[in-house]
């Protein structure tokens, strides 16, 4: 049995990210008498410069990446396609925005003090994607963070404060420094990088490789 670390730069605006986990933890499911794996989260902002009202999510889309109204409608249904398969469900009825992420991104380096970072990255995901919750008001925040198992006086703390913004913003900026341009990027072992919302055949053949590899002496 082999203990591997996996580190996922991610954005929880990002379709692809809770696309790409779903099939890592498919392929671990399957390779789990071969690979244990050790999770976590690194934080990478979409939209920096995101003021915190947040934007029209079909606004955004099409402005962003100059799709017209049917690209961004073909688009979306390959997403809701994709995560289908890879078992988790969108739900893009209603209106829905786009938000700075920078408080997740806190949130989330402080769940991780907690053993609770996994929990809480899935459940933003959830919050975004599937209910339509509002990532960008301090009240969902908590609700979810108590949802977890966290605790919602501590997290008030941190979000009323500056607590973890250096340590989110140094993150960020290393992986800038590794090239890592876009999300999902899953960094394995502090060493390989597998990119994107692959399927799950991709990350088997690819985690199967590395545990292959002699172990340096």
């Amino acid at each position: 049995m082999k203990s591997i670390d996996i580190e996922i730069a991610s954005d929880v605006m990002c379709p692809w990210c809770i696309i790409g986990y779903q099939n890592l933890a498919a392929a671990l499911d399957e390779l789990s008498n071969e690979i244990t794996a050790n999770i976590s989260w690194l934080p990478f902002e979409l939209n920096p410069n995101m003021p915190i009202e947040g934007q029209a999510f079909d606004e955004h889309i099409q402005q962003k990446y100059g799709l017209t109204k049917a690209q961004s409608l073909e688009n979306r249904a390959r997403i809701e396609e994709m995560g289908e398969n890879a078992g988790f469900k969108f739900n893009f009825e209603g209106e829905r925005i786009m938000i700075n992420t920078f408080d997740c991104h806190r949130l989330l380096a402080w769940a991780k003090t907690e053993n609770k970072q996994n929990d809480l990255s899935l459940a933003f995901f959830k919050a975004h994607f599937q209910k339509g919750i509002y990532l960008n008001h301090t009240d969902a925040l908590l609700d979810i963070v108590e949802r977890v198992g966290l605790n919602r006086e501590k997290a008030n703390e941190v979000l009323t404060s500056n607590a973890y913004a250096d340590e989110v913003k140094a993150q960020i900026e290393q992986l800038k420094a590794l090239g890592v341009n876009s999300v999902p990027t899953f960094i394995i072992n502090q060493k390989y990088g597998i990119t994107g919302g692959q399927p799950k055949q991709a990350f088997i053949d690819n985690l199967q490789k590395i545990v292959a590899e002699p172990t340096p002496q």
